[in-house]
């Protein structure tokens, strides 16, 4: 008879691997749950609705809240979503709708700015970095928000962030001149003009899709 010899156990590392790689597994495919086709769909709603096309927010809203339930982990999806939802807030006249659209679409926009880490350096389906443009879409709905709600000043530093960031360098030129544009047009606000013809002229010097914008308005702060 063989003597009995006690197996030994499995080393931890090994008996994790099994869960290691199925993990790494699920991670992958929700990585690519949401294809650039699809963002780019949503998204062209997207810039619709916030061009004055108040048809649009509504398909904005539902493609974002869809694509956020395929990839729940993605702050970029969790804030266009939050910003369409917000949105919503004009195409109703009932005061409790309003309010409720918009607390929804601000605790969204909240839930993206929490799920950013270091990892959001890198560019998403816009050529952006992740960190700049969520941080971007919710300075712009936290800005325009009515002022009881209390989320100026959040949107003030977030924009600084933005504009500050050594990331913005590397975004594509129509995204800076998006940030150049709107932070020229909350210095106006703030009638600061010295910064405004700053970042005003920054478009114009780049080239940016938004330079005949910034020419209009650097007329306007020299009149």
């Amino acid at each position: 008879m063989q003597p009995f010899t006690p197996s030994r156990p499995a080393h931890p590392v090994a008996r994790l691997r099994p869960w290691i790689v199925g993990a790494a597994l699920l991670l992958g495919s929700a990585a690519w749950a949401v294809t650039p086709a699809q963002f780019r769909d949503a998204y062209q709603q997207f810039a619709q609705a916030t061009s004055g096309h108040s048809a649009a927010i509504e398909p904005a809203a539902q493609a974002f809240v869809a694509l956020v339930q395929r990839e729940p982990a993605n702050p970029v999806l969790h804030a266009y979503a939050g910003s369409a939802t917000a949105l919503k807030a004009t195409t109703t006249v009932l005061p409790w709708k309003k309010l409720a659209f918009a607390e929804e679409g601000l605790a969204q926009l909240d839930k993206a700015l929490a799920l950013l880490g270091p990892a959001h350096t890198t560019p998403s389906h816009n050529g952006i970095a992740s960190m700049l443009e969520v941080k971007f879409v919710a300075a712009n709905t936290f800005l325009g928000v009515p002022s009881f709600m209390n989320r100026h000043d959040r949107g003030s530093k977030l924009l600084g962030d933005v504009v500050s960031s050594p990331l913005l360098v590397s975004a594509p030129l129509g995204f800076r001149g998006a940030v150049w544009l709107k932070a020229a047009k909350e210095a106006t606000k703030a009638k600061n003009a010295a910064d405004a013809r700053h970042y005003l002229d920054l478009i114009v010097q780049q080239q940016a899709p938004q330079a005949a914008q910034a020419q209009a308005l650097l007329k306007e702060l020299a009149s």
